[in-house]
């Protein structure tokens, strides 16, 4: 009965530590986001997609403050598409909302730079960045996400994809009217850099590695890395599509620095090794990230 509670109490210790990092990660990001803004984006006039980059038109039109237009658009649609979220995710993307509006215009930041392109290339990267952290945390600052999802539950013909696509073109192309071609186009580089950094945030910095083999040898080179390397092999049932032949497939995943001395262990058992090395985009469980909690 005492391991028992005192395993319970290392779980519950374990959630509530990842739920503190979640929570960081969100406040991380929404400062790191944020502060594109101030620092980059607003003084050069380049309006990204979704309701924030409408906020960014409206600011040049009638000079409102970005941040609380942009809460502003936001709150109605939470306060529609809740039901459609988990009762956490909703509260966490609620709380990733207000801080990231909020942020945007209470960040007593100076301008870094007036040229456009530096400032869309740098404000893209910290945007990106900013809102990766919040997703990895578990939340979400577009309230077009939710727009999407709503009209997609009711429209099933128009995907999510489509109509996110479709929403931050009309706003770039908004802007290159009221605003400028010139800031239209920045806009668009602007949000490519943008989406490429929350999927590298997303993926993580571990760079591991997924290696398959398959070598007449796989029994001594598994023992090898296990024993060497004090990494994992799974064997994979496998048969050649030509001879016939079964024989086991290993799999091991490593980070990036070991990649080389499994391929060394491989190369000194069989030269003639089949051997494919892929990126694996996270890596879960011994050795590697705990599972988070969403």
């Amino acid at each position: 009965m005492a391991s028992l509670q005192r395993a319970f109490r290392r779980s519950e210790w374990t959630k509530g530590r990842e739920r503190a990092f979640s929570y960081f990660q969100i406040a991380l990001g929404s400062l790191i986001g944020a502060a594109a803004y101030p620092l980059f984006m607003t003084p050069n006039r380049i309006a990204p997609g979704g309701l924030t980059g409408a906020a960014m038109i409206l600011n040049h039109l009638f000079s409102l403050p970005v941040g609380t237009v942009s809460l502003a658009l936001n709150f109605p649609l939470f306060l529609i598409g809740w039901r459609t979220m988990g009762r956490v995710f909703a509260f966490r993307s609620l709380i990733a909302t207000v801080l990231f509006s909020a942020l945007i215009d209470l960040l007593p930041l100076q301008p870094m730079t007036m040229d456009p392109l530096l400032a869309t290339l740098y404000g893209g990267i910290m945007l990106g960045a900013g809102l990766g952290l919040i997703l990895r945390g578990g939340a979400t600052t577009g309230g077009t996400d939710m727009m999407a999802r709503m009209i997609h539950r009711r429209i099933p013909v128009i995907t999510v994809g489509a109509f996110l696509f479709a929403f931050d073109f009309a706003v770039v192309a908004t802007a290159g009217l009221l605003i400028g071609t010139s800031e239209a186009l920045y806009a668009l580089i602007n949000i490519f850099l943008s989406a490429k950094m929350i999927d590298v945030v997303m993926a993580g910095f571990s760079g591991s590695k997924a290696c398959l083999v398959i070598s007449p040898a796989w029994e001594r080179i598994r023992e090898r890395i296990m024993t060497e390397m004090d990494r994992g092999v799974t064997e994979l049932e496998a048969r050649g599509g030509y001879t016939g032949e079964r024989r086991p497939t290993l799999l091991c995943v490593v980070n990036r620095m070991e990649v080389t001395a499994v391929k060394r262990i491989i190369r000194e058992e069989d030269e003639q090794a089949f051997v494919i090395v892929v990126d694996a985009t996270e890596a879960i469980g011994d050795g590697f990230d705990g599972i988070a909690q969403e």
